[in-house]
């Protein structure tokens, strides 16, 4: 169900957090083999210029996606809200700088990457929230710079779930809706790709996908 970001309340863990230091090197397992996250993936380097400076949100263990950017040769900048994930991404991935932070409380300077990437990394956040987030995200990129966001498109707001046996509370929008939010948020929406995907976990159910590409106006 995604990468780990969700903010700590006054003196408490990250619900996110201790969802995703619980799962580990487990998540890059169930998920690893998703083939609409590499072709989004494909689509991406595609359009980067050589030596891109990328942000990618909820980095998680590094794999595929910040690996796969730094390998071919871009900046990447991972932001996840899992001491244990981000550890492990930077050894999985020294390629890359990865930094333990909740992305609402890193300060964005306006047009300083030239693509963002948030794989599945808002669900955990309120609806308002990833509104606001999209925004912030689209105007930390360049302009003509690329904006990829996936999540599980369902039409939730605060609801209990599991996922992988743990316990999670996710809010998240319908494919129509999500895609009209990267929109709104000033990105010209230029790709949008739909799937099906089981995570390789025993605990792992099927659960649509949806990606969307975007580059900002």
């Amino acid at each position: 169900m995604g990468d780990s970001q969700g903010r700590a309340g006054e003196g408490h863990e990250s619900p996110a957090a201790a969802v995703f230091d619980a799962l580990g090197a487990e998540y890059e397992r169930a998920f690893a083999s998703s083939a609409a996250h590499r072709e989004s993936l494909e689509r991406l380097l595609a359009g980067l210029a050589p030596g891109s400076s990328v942000l990618d949100v909820g980095s998680g263990t590094g794999r595929p996606t910040a690996q796969t950017l730094a390998d071919a040769g871009h900046r990447v900048l991972g932001v996840d809200v899992s001491p244990v994930m981000t550890a492990l991404a930077a050894r999985q991935v020294p390629g890359a700088e990865f930094r333990c932070a909740d992305i609402r409380d890193l300060p964005l300077a306006e047009g300083e990457f030239d693509a963002v990437c948030a794989y599945f990394s808002l669900l955990q956040l309120e609806r308002g929230e990833q509104t606001g987030l999209l925004e912030r995200l689209v105007r930390s990129v360049r302009p003509g710079g690329l904006l990829v966001a996936a999540t599980v498109p369902v039409d939730v707001a605060g609801v209990d779930a599991v996922f992988m046996g743990q316990p999670v509370r996710v809010s998240s929008f319908g494919a129509e809706e999500f895609t009209a939010l990267v929109a709104r948020a000033g990105a010209a929406v230029e790709w949008t790709h739909s799937a099906l995907f089981t995570p390789d976990h025993p605990a792992g159910e099927p659960e649509p996908h949806i990606f969307v590409h975007g580059r900002r106006i």
